[in-house]
């Protein structure tokens, strides 16, 4: 009986692995068995940076909200205190958002705050 090697199978899936190391730079991006080792090291840099995008925004976020109401004569914790005491469904992003473009509708939401 002849010996069955599926060859077709095998050969895709280097290919797939090596299209994936494209633009790597020496055997990395030809040889096989280095590029599986750098393509996997790669998929759990990105799958790392992922999560670390989104701490990273989240802070930032916090500062510009920071910034915006220390303007108004208020710290962060205090001015996050008061935005859930006083049942403002608006999100750090949003919030940061308006700290930045929108200064006078910040103002009103200090304001209200203050009241």
């Amino acid at each position: 009986m002849p010996r069955s090697v599926n060859a077709v199978a095998a050969k895709a899936r280097r290919k797939k692995i090596l299209k994936q190391a494209k633009g790597y730079f020496g055997r990395r991006k030809n040889v096989h068995t280095v590029a599986k080792n750098a393509v996997e090291k790669a998929g759990v840099y990105a799958y790392t940076g992922r999560k670390l995008k989104k701490r990273n925004f989240r802070a930032l976020w916090i500062q510009r909200i920071n910034a915006a109401a220390r303007e108004h004569g208020m710290s962060y914790s205090e001015f996050m205190g008061k935005i859930a005491k006083n049942n403002i469904e608006l999100n750090r992003k949003v919030l940061a958002d308006l700290a930045m473009n929108e200064p006078a509708a910040f103002k009103a939401i200090v304001a209200s705050l203050k009241k």
